[in-house]
């Protein structure tokens, strides 16, 4: 996983934030006593959940300690915990009412695997409900992914960054229809608005990103693949008549109950 800079990555906090205020509208859970929220990040998604259940015992798991001392002094009434989602599911054997994910499972690997092991620690009556970016055919996606393939790029990336761990709507339906009582999937289309496609790489630089630029050796080589990754966006995302350009981002969100 690559370094996080959560200082980057809230340069855009209501927008990322928005999905799990969206998520957590529609879960049906009137009083969950335990929750958890995994890969919270800085922990605006876990504020979310927390004003939404004041009553709750409400944790954050992230695996980053940038990340995660930014939710501390920023939320100081959650309990934080430093942990990897994998080892997490594997490992867990506590209980939950409701288990939370904002952006954050697609870093996952084997979702076949993990997300059981994630469901099996949800309670009786409880939740998982999980958001994750579904937009690997867009061109901001195809871009980034083929820049690390093409010949000026390939011998600087020996073995291709991470990407993004996502499966067809159906994958989910099949997965949890078979475990839960309820499953509740929809996708959304966001539609992020930038002064100009350099946006869009700011935008990307808090998360999607930050893999391929930590792979590369020094800040000059990172500021030529970002040049790069500019000049193949942009004949994908032309200027409104305002001269703001939009990005549909879509977003596929998961609740199943047990």
């Amino acid at each position: 996983m690559a370094n996080w800079d959560s200082t980057q990555y809230l340069k855009f906090a209501n927008e990322r934030t928005q999905p799990s205020i969206d998520l957590a509208a529609r879960i049906a859970l009137d009083a969950p006593g335990r929750i958890i929220d995994l890969g919270c990040g800085p922990g605006n998604s876990t504020a979310v959940v927390a004003r939404r259940w004041p009553a709750a015992s409400v944790t954050g798991l992230d695996s980053s300690p940038a990340m995660l001392a930014t939710a501390k002094q920023d939320f100081p009434a959650i309990a934080w915990r430093q942990g990897d989602i994998t080892d997490w599911a594997r490992t867990n054997a506590e209980k939950f009412d409701l288990i939370f994910s904002n952006a954050a499972l697609h870093w996952v690997p084997d979702h076949a695997t993990a997300l059981p092991q994630i469901f099996a620690a949800v309670a009786p009556g409880g939740a998982l409900a999980f958001q994750v970016p579904h937009s690997l055919a867009s061109a901001h996606q195809t871009c980034m992914r083929e820049l690390p393939a093409s010949p000026k790029w390939r011998a600087r990336f020996p073995r291709p960054p991470a990407v993004w761990f996502v499966e067809p709507v159906g994958f989910y339906y099949d997965l949890f229809a078979a475990r839960a009582a309820r499953v509740d999937l929809w996708v959304t289309d966001y539609i992020y608005v930038f002064d100009g496609v350099a946006g869009i790489v700011e935008w990307h630089r808090g998360a999607a990103l930050r893999p391929f630029l930590e792979a590369l050796p020094d800040e000059a080589a990172r500021a030529e693949f970002l040049a790069d990754y500019l000049a193949a966006l942009t004949p994908h995302y032309p200027p409104q008549p305002n001269g703001k350009v939009l990005l549909p981002f879509r977003r596929l969100f998961v609740i199943a109950y047990r």
